[in-house]
């Protein structure tokens, strides 16, 4: 039985073993789904009872190919990937029909725009530097007029502290 376990868990590396070996098992072990998969393999024929419990599992990993390791190995990356693409025409093309733009990877400020929102004013506020961010809390006024009131009270509060 231990030559049937080995087979088994590694049906790849193990030797094959024995018809009697595989009879007595399927006798003593009828309800083990992997070992009348094995048995399906070894002889050929169609095992009902596989076919019958088995469609929902996908296909038993005792019924694949082996895999050639050696021939995996030998490939460089680039032989994979040429594979890869020879299996199906897998190329990332650029669609004809977009338009030409630069894609930008920064902000386009000029020199007078200036960065202002209120967490910047709170940094300010913990460093130290009042008159920075009053600064920052007109020009937000300015532009959020709906706001200004909450800004003017933002200001008068930072100029008495």
């Amino acid at each position: 039985m231990a030559g049937l376990r080995d087979y088994l868990l590694s049906p790849c590396g193990a030797s094959q073993p024995s018809a009697e070996e595989f009879a007595a098992a399927l006798e003593r072990y009828a309800w083990f789904l992997p070992l009348h998969a094995a048995a399906e393999r070894l002889s050929g024929e169609t095992d009902p009872l596989v076919g019958l419990m088995a469609p929902w599992r996908g296909e038993s990993s005792l019924c694949r190919a082996a895999v050639d390791a050696d021939a995996l190995t030998h490939l460089t990356s680039g032989e994979v990937i040429d594979r890869f693409l020879k299996e199906e025409d897998l190329r990332i093309v650029a669609d004809e029909t977009a338009p030409d733009t630069e894609v930008r990877t920064a902000p386009d400020l000029d020199d007078e725009d200036e960065l202002v929102s209120e967490e910047l004013a709170a940094v300010y506020l913990s460093q130290g530097l009042r008159d920075e961010a009053v600064a920052i809390y007109r020009k937000l006024s300015l532009l959020n007029p709906e706001k200004s009131i909450y800004f003017a009270e933002l200001i008068e509060k930072t100029e008495k502290q």
